[in-house]
Order: structure tokens, then C-alpha cells, then sequence
């Protein structure tokens, strides 16, 4: 069975530097066509803008909170590319919370960053894949991945906003495949710790001692190169991948098989 995705069309969101881009330059690397999305657009524009007007290759900025942002994105895609076979919820963001402060907002703003943007692109996406789809009675209509977290089972008292918003990421992953599996739109996702995200790098930045804490609890000891998380992804929008739907795939090399310690999960 195939692992390629050569040819297929794929928006990944949150693209502008860290996982998003590798994601997205490894799709390109492998054939496919690629929106990349994100509200930084000074980034986009500094880390593709000489590729903009490839065959390949486009970019979209803008903020997905908004329901006319997220529709612009997919007729940019459809207009670039004639459809969208697979999206990549990569859009996340990591702040900090104050577990005992009952004015601290920083659930809901998590919620709303990393669980409901994803929830709606990932309906306004699966109803083009369904429509595009039509009288096609075989084969995979589309898939879509998101970026979790381990932080979704592991406690951290300065990170209850993020851990509630990944959780319930998890949830929606499986809720929305079964939705969709009479579509044949595959739902899965990646829940990674000890992965070089842009936040992680930001939190590791002059802080040696944190790092060191991260690979001693990883058993595989190191960090893992954000290229190493787009194979998997890869393999989750592959037709290798089609028997496979709900599923929460966790690479933090083995990292939460151990005894948490208060160091970041993202």
C-alpha cells in the first residue's frame, strides 16, 4: 500500500515556522500541493515568498478565528489547486495559566485557539471534500490530521489552559471520525511531546537546565527535529494509512511512558 501523496492538495495551518512549515515543505518535498496557513504573515512571506508562484506552493494569511477567514482559505486553495484532499489542523498556540485564578481567561482563549479553529476548518474543509467527491464511489475522499499534545493526559499546573484545549482536541478527532467515516474523510492526529516546536525552542531559549530535563525524562534522550513528526503525518494522509481513523498517534519517544515531571509537554 501507498505511503505517497503525490498530487493530493493539503492546507496545513499554522505554517509559518516550527512543525507547520516542516510539515508543509516536506508535503512539497513528496509531490504534493500545498497551502500554507497561518496569521504571520511577515513569515510566510519571509520563508515563501520566492515559491509563491510555483506550481506547488501558495500561502494564505489570515486570522482562522473568523468563519470569513476560514472560507477564504479554502476558495484561495480551490481557486490555486481545484480541490483539498487533506488539512492539517497545525494552528496551536501554548500559554501559560494560573490554576487558582478565577479571572485568568486563559482556558477559554486556548479553547478558542486550539480546539474550535480546528473544529471549524475541519467542517468547512470536509463538506468541499464531500462535495468534490461526488459520484466518486471508491477510494478515500480525504483526510485530516491534527496537532495534539501529550499535555492532553499529562498534568502540568502552568499549563491546565492548554492541556483542557488538547484534551478536548483528542475528543473531537474521534467524535469527528465516526462523523465522517460514511464519507470516507479519515480523522486523526499527533500527539507529541519532545518534539522542536516554535514554542518549545522559545521555552528552551537560555534555559540549558530545562532542556536537559526533557531528554532525561525522554527515554529515547533528545528532542525530536520537527521533520520527524511530518513523516508521521505524512503517513496518516497516505492511502497506507486507510483503515485508520480516530486514532491519536503519540511520538514523544516514549516520553510519556514514564513518570511526569514538571517540565512543558509540548
Amino acid at each position: 500500500m501507498s505511503f505517497s501523496i503525490a498530487g493530493k492538495t493539503a492546507i496545513i495551518t499554522g505554517s509559518a515556522n516550527g512543525i507547520g512549515l516542516a510539515i508543509g515543505r516536506h508535503f512539497v518535498d513528496h509531490g504534493a500541493n500545498v497551502m500554507f496557513a497561518d496569521m504571520d504573515e511577515k513569515s510566510l512571506v519571509a520563508e515563501l515568498g520566492a515559491r509563491s508562484d510555483e506550481g506547488s506552493v501558495r500561502y494564505f494569511a489570515g486570522d482562522l478565528r473568523e468563519k470569513l477567514t476560514i472560507n477564504n482559505l479554502i476558495s484561495a486553495t480551490i481557486d490555486a489547486f481545484d480541490q483539498v484532499d487533506i488539512l492539517v489542523n497545525g494552528s496551536r498556540q501554548v500559554m501559560a495559566s494560573e490554576p487558582l485564578n478565577p479571572d485568568d481567561d486563559t482556558v477559554e482563549m486556548m479553547l478558542h485557539q486550539n480546539l474550535m479553529t480546528s473544529l471549524k476548518l475541519s467542517q468547512m474543509v470536509a463538506r468541499r471534500m464531500i462535495k468534490q467527491a461526488e459520484g466518486r464511489d471508491e477510494g478515500q475522499v480525504g483526510s485530516i490530521i491534527n496537532l495534539s499534545s501529550i499535555a492532553a493526559h499529562r498534568a502540568h499546573p502552568d499549563l491546565l489552559g492548554y492541556s483542557i484545549a488538547t484534551a478536548a482536541l483528542d475528543q473531537m478527532t474521534r467524535s469527528l471520525a465516526v462523523a465522517l467515516a460514511p464519507e470516507r474523510i479519515r480523522v486523526n492526529a499527533v500527539a507529541f511531546g519532545s518534539v522542536m516546536s516554535a514554542s518549545l525552542k522559545d521555552t528552551l531559549k537560555d534555559n540549558r537546565q530545562c532542556r536537559e530535563e526533557i531528554e532525561d525524562c525522554t527515554p529515547l534522550g533528545r528532542i525530536a527535529a520537527p521533520g520527524e513528526l511530518a513523516d508521521a503525518v505524512q503517513f496518516l494522509a497516505s492511502e497506507g494509512a486507510g483503515f485508520m481513523t480516530g486514532q491519536i498517534v503519540t511520538l514523544d519517544g516514549g516520553r510519556s511512558l514514564v513518570d511526569p515531571v514538571s517540565t512543558p509537554a509540548h
